[in-house]
C-alpha cells in the first residue's frame, strides 16, 4: 500500500498582497504535479499547525485563483518564534498533528524569520526521525533573505525605483 504524502502550505511575517502570489504558485503547481496530495494550508502560520487549525484545500468551494487579486495574506500570518529543539514535547506534539494527516511536505512562507521557523522543523523532523521535507518559500517581496544574493522581489523594486525616478524628474521638469 502506496503511503499517502500530503502537504501543507503556511506563512508569516508581514503580509502583503504578493504573498497570496507565492501561496498561489505553491498550490497551484502543487495540485498540477500532484493530484493525488492533499494540500493544507495553515491558519495564522506555525500557529494553525500548533493549534490544528488547518484548511483542507480539497474542501475549499473558492477557486485558487482568487489570490492573485487578494489583498493582504489570505491564510493570515504570525510571528511566533519557535523553541530549541530541545523542547521533545512540543515537537512531538507537532509531529503528531502532521502526522495524523500524512503530511510529509512543508512550504513555508515569509522573510527571514519564517526562514528560521522552516528550519527549526526541518532540524526537529530529523532529530526526532520523522520524515519530512521543509521548503522555505520567500515571498515574492522580499528581498534582504539572509545568505541570498537576490530574492523573487528584485526586479519589481528595481523596476519601481526606476518608475519612482522617472517620475519625479517629471515632476521637477
Amino acid at each position: 500500500m502506496k503511503e499517502n504524502k500530503n502537504a501543507l502550505y503556511a506563512q508569516s511575517g508581514g503580509v502583503t498582497s504578493v504573498i497570496n502570489c507565492s501561496a498561489f504558485g505553491v498550490i497551484s503547481e502543487l495540485k498540477k504535479m500532484s493530484p493525488q496530495t492533499d494540500i493544507y494550508a495553515a491558519q495564522n502560520g506555525i500557529l494553525g499547525l500548533i493549534n490544528d487549525e488547518l484548511y483542507d484545500l480539497k474542501k475549499t468551494k473558492k477557486a485558487i485563483s482568487l489570490l492573485l487579486n487578494s489583498p493582504a495574506g489570505m491564510f493570515g500570518s504570525c510571528r511566533f518564534k519557535l523553541p530549541d529543539i530541545s523542547d521533545k514535547n512540543f515537537y512531538t506534539d507537532i509531529f503528531e498533528k502532521l502526522e495524523k494527516r500524512s503530511i510529509r511536505y512543508i512550504f513555508y512562507n515569509g522573510g527571514n524569520d519564517s526562514a528560521d521557523t522552516c528550519l527549526k522543523i526541518s532540524d526537529a523532523a530529523q532529530h526526532f526521525g520523522y520524515k519530512l521535507s521543509a521548503i522555505a518559500v520567500p515571498k515574492t517581496i522580499d528581498n534582504d533573505l539572509t545568505v541570498t544574493d537576490n530574492c523573487p522581489g528584485f526586479g519589481s523594486v528595481a523596476k519601481y525605483i526606476a518608475t519612482s525616478a522617472l517620475e519625479a524628474s517629471l515632476d521637477l521638469k
